[in-house]
C-alpha cells in the first residue's frame, strides 16, 4: 500500500484531530492572508495618496540665517546706537529664479505668493470690533505702517484696511485648495491673469458695499503713494475665522481678503518690488520626490541660498499615510507572530499523534518501510488539511480583512486626529504659525485640517497574496512534521516496538 492510500485512510480513522487541525491551520491561514492583503490595501492606499498629494517645497527666505546674521551684527556694533541696530531686510525673491525652479523635474504645478496690506478708497471695509486702525480719510496723517503691537511697545496706528494676497493661480493656492475658501461666483485668478487689476473679494465685503463680478474698487497703498483700481472677476466664501488679532485690525479680517495676480500685489507693495515675490510653493508630483527635487535646486547658481532656503513641506502626506503604515506595521507583525505560533501549535498536535502512532510506525519499519515514506505519509496528510484550508481561508480572509483593516485604520485616525489636535493647541499664540493670521503657515494649517483622512481600505485577495500565504502554509506543514517525526524515526524499529506498551 502506497502512503498516499494510508494517509488518507489514517485521516477517515482519526476524523476528530483531523476536523481540529483543519480548524487551527484554518484559523492561521485566514489570518496570515488577511495580513498580506491588508499589507497590499495598505500599499496601495498609501501610493495612490503619494500620487494625488505630492508635497510641497516652498522657496522663501532663510529667517534663522538672518537672525544669526543680526545677532553677530548686533555684538559687533555699539550698542547705544540706535542707527545701528540691526534689523530684518526685505529679501524677495526673483521671478526669474522661481521660474528655473519651476522648470525642473518632478514639479507638478507651483505658485507665487506676495501680500501686502492696502487701505480703502470709496468704500467700506468689515470693521472689527475694536479696530485701532487709522481710515482712509486721514490716512495723510498717519504713516505708521506694521503690524499689531508695533515695535515700541503698545497697539500702533496701522494705515491699512484690507489683506492683499497676491498670487499666481487662486484654484491651486493653499486656501482654496483646502476648501477654507470656495469661490462663488465669477471666474478665479490664473496665470493668463499676470499684470492685469483684478481680484477676487469675499462675499461679505461684496454684499456690504453692493459689489457684483465686473464692478470695479480703488485700494490705496498704506503710504499713500500708490492708487489701484481692480475690476472683481471672482467672489469667494470663507471659513476661516482669523485669529484674536482680527478683533483689533480691520486687514487681518478674513473678510477683507482680497485676492489679486502677485504682480499688483508687487504694484501695491512699490517699484522696489517689481518682479519678484515673497514665496514660491512648488507641489510635486511624488511626495517621493522631494529630495530629488530639492538636490536639483540646489545646483541652481541664480539662487542666493545663504539668503534663502527650501523648506519641504509634506504634511498632508504624512498625515494621510501615517495611519495606514501603522495598520501595514501591524498586520506585517500578525503574519510574524501567526506563522510562529500556527508551526507550534500544529508541530504540538503532529507530535501527539505520531507519538501515539508509533507501533504502527515500528511495523512498517520493521517490514521494510523507508523512513522517507513515512515521513512523507505524515505531510500528505497534513497537506491534505492545509489544502482544505487555504480554500476556506481565501473564501472568508476578505470579509476578515476588510472589518479587522477599517477598525484599525479607524483607531489609527483617532490617534492620530488626537495628537494633532493636542500639537496645534500647544503651538504658540494658536494663530496659524509664523506666517501670521492669513498668512501662508496658517492656510498650510488649514489644509492640513480640511484633508480628508483615508477612512477605507480597498481590501482585494490577489494571486499574490495567495501564493504568499500557500509558501508560508507549506512551511508551516512540512516544519510541524519534520521535527516530531525525526524525534521517532531516528530510532529503530526493534527499539520502538520493545517501548510500545
Amino acid at each position: 500500500m502506497n502512503f498516499f492510500k494510508r494517509a488518507w485512510l489514517s485521516m477517515k480513522a482519526r476524523k476528530g484531530r483531523s476536523v481540529l487541525q483543519l480548524i487551527i491551520f484554518t484559523v492561521v491561514c485566514v489570518l496570515i492572508l488577511s495580513g498580506f492583503t491588508i499589507q497590499s490595501a495598505a500599499d496601495k492606499a498609501s501610493e495612490l495618496a503619494r500620487e494625488q498629494l505630492g508635497g510641497t517645497v516652498t522657496l522663501t527666505v532663510d529667517q534663522e540665517k538672518q537672525m544669526a546674521a543680526m545677532k553677530e551684527e548686533a555684538a559687533n556694533s555699539d550698542s547705544s546706537s540706535t542707527d545701528s541696530k540691526p534689523k530684518f531686510q526685505s529679501n524677495p525673491i526673483d521671478v526669474s529664479d522661481a521660474n528655473e525652479l519651476a522648470s525642473l523635474d518632478h514639479v507638478k504645478n507651483y505658485n507665487y505668493y506676495s501680500s501686502t496690506q492696502a487701505l480703502a478708497s470709496g468704500f467700506d471695509p468689515i470693521e472689527s470690533s475694536g479696530d485701532t486702525s487709522s481710515s482712509s480719510d486721514d490716512s495723510s496723517s498717519s504713516n505708521q505702517t506694521g503690524g499689531p503691537g508695533g515695535g515700541n511697545g503698545g497697539p500702533q496706528m496701522v494705515d491699512a484696511d484690507l489683506s492683499i494676497s497676491g498670487l499666481l493661480d487662486s484654484a491651486t493656492s493653499t486656501d482654496f485648495d483646502a476648501g477654507t475658501s470656495k469661490l462663488t461666483s465669477g471666474v478665479a485668478i490664473t496665470a493668463n491673469d499676470k499684470d492685469k487689476n483684478v481680484a477676487m473679494v469675499e462675499e461679505n465685503l461684496a454684499e456690504q458695499n453692493d459689489w457684483k463680478v465686473g464692478d470695479s474698487f480703488t485700494v490705496t497703498s498704506s503710504d499713500g503713494n500708490t492708487k489701484v483700481t481692480l475690476k472683481i472677476v471672482g467672489i469667494y466664501k470663507t471659513t476661516d475665522s482669523g485669529s484674536d488679532m482680527a478683533q483689533n485690525f480691520s486687514f487681518l479680517n478674513p473678510y477683507n481678503k482680497v485676492y489679486v495676480p502677485y504682480t499688483v500685489a508687487n504694484t501695491i507693495k512699490g517699484s522696489d518690488y517689481k518682479d519678484t515675490v515673497d514665496s514660491a510653493v512648488y507641489t510635486m508630483d511624488d511626495a517621493a520626490n522631494i529630495s530629488a527635487f530639492e538636490k536639483e535646486a540646489k545646483k541652481v547658481d541664480g539662487i542666493d541660498w545663504d539668503t534663502f532656503k527650501l523648506d519641504a513641506n509634506d504634511t498632508l502626506y504624512q498625515q494621510m499615510i501615517g495611519p495606514i503604515n501603522s495598520v501595514a506595521s501591524f498586520s506585517k507583525n500578525v503574519v510574524y507572530i501567526v506563522s510562529i505560533a500556527g508551526a507550534l501549535i500544529l508541530g504540538l498536535l503532529v507530535m501527539m499523534q505520531v507519538r501515539d502512532r508509533k507501533y504502527e510506525m515500528g511495523v512498517l519499519l520493521a517490514i521494510g518501510e523507508k523512513r522517507g515514506k513515512l515521513i512523507a505519509q505524515f505531510f500528505v496528510e497534513i497537506l491534505i488539511v492545509a489544502l482544505v484550508s487555504f480554500g476556506l481561508a481565501a473564501a472568508s480572509s476578505h470579509y476578515v480583512a476588510q472589518l479587522a483593516g477599517n477598525q484599525l485604520l479607524a483607531q489609527q485616525n483617532s490617534s492620530t486626529t488626537s495628537e494633532s489636535t493636542t500639537s496645534e493647541n500647544r503651538g504658540p499664540g494658536g494663530g496659524g504659525g509664523p506666517g501670521g493670521p492669513g498668512g501662508f503657515a496658517g492656510s498650510v494649517s488649514n489644509l492640513t485640517k480640511n484633508t480628508e483622512q483615508i477612512k477605507e481600505l480597498n481590501i482585494q485577495v490577489t494571486l499574490e497574496d495567495m501564493l504568499k500565504m500557500g509558501g508560508i502554509g507549506i512551511g508551516i506543514a512540512f516544519i510541524s512534521v519534520l521535527l516530531p517525526a525525526a524525534l521517532v524515526l531516528r530510532m529503530n524499529p526493534k527499539t520502538i516496538l520493545t517501548k510500545q506498551e
